[in-house]
């Protein structure tokens, strides 16, 4: 059964946190929209490539431009089925627009599934819905959860946790596990 998902993003959204799912969730015949606070259909973010090199934190490289197939103005919370929530540098800042903690609180209290990767979680940290909530993300993301009343739980990069209708992995090596519980969700 076809689904409508709304995914948000911003400038620098991590390249395969955005590409991936999109591409993944329009092959399983769900209708997916991608959103930028202040941008509208048909405008362009670019991303960002991050990467796992040996260093004492991933590498950034420039990404893709990706056009955004639909207006932020626009959203209604209540006409999409699901949301997700991609990392890269995105999120630490699209998380200080009140209209999108606004969406993630409404989607949330609906009980509609959301999933979030990587660096994703700030924004689901900001509109305040992981207390009490066990999740998954970058680890450098792990003491936002845990000083906001969830609970970070370490399980790889390559696995995802699901708590009720919340679907959270650390980073884009989880994209198997994470796009598969989020679609049994669906």
């Amino acid at each position: 059964m076809s689904k409508k998902i709304l995914i948000i993003a911003g400038d620098f959204v991590e390249d395969y946190e955005l590409m991936v799912p999109f591409q993944c969730l329009k092959m399983l015949g769900h209708e997916v929209d991608v959103v930028c606070p202040d941008k509208r259909a048909q405008e362009q973010i670019k991303t960002a490539i991050h990467d796992f090199e040996g260093d004492q934190t991933y590498s950034e490289k420039p990404g893709h431009n990706f056009t955004l197939n639909a207006t932020f103005d626009d959203v209604n919370a209540s006409s999409y089925d699901a949301l997700v929530i991609p990392g890269g540098r995105a999120p630490e800042y699209i998380r200080l627009n009140q209209r999108v903690l606004e969406i993630v609180q409404e989607f949330d209290n609906n009980k509609k599934p959301i999933a979030s990767i990587c660096h994703g979680i700030q924004v689901l940290v900001a509109a305040g819905i992981i207390k009490d909530r066990t999740c998954s993300c970058y680890p450098a993301c792990a003491p936002d959860v845990n000083i906001n009343g969830g609970k970070w739980v370490d399980i790889g990069f390559e696995d995802a946790y699901v708590d009720d209708n919340l679907v959270t992995a650390a980073a884009w090596p989880a994209h198997p596990a994470w796009l598969a519980k989020f679609n049994e969700l669906l």
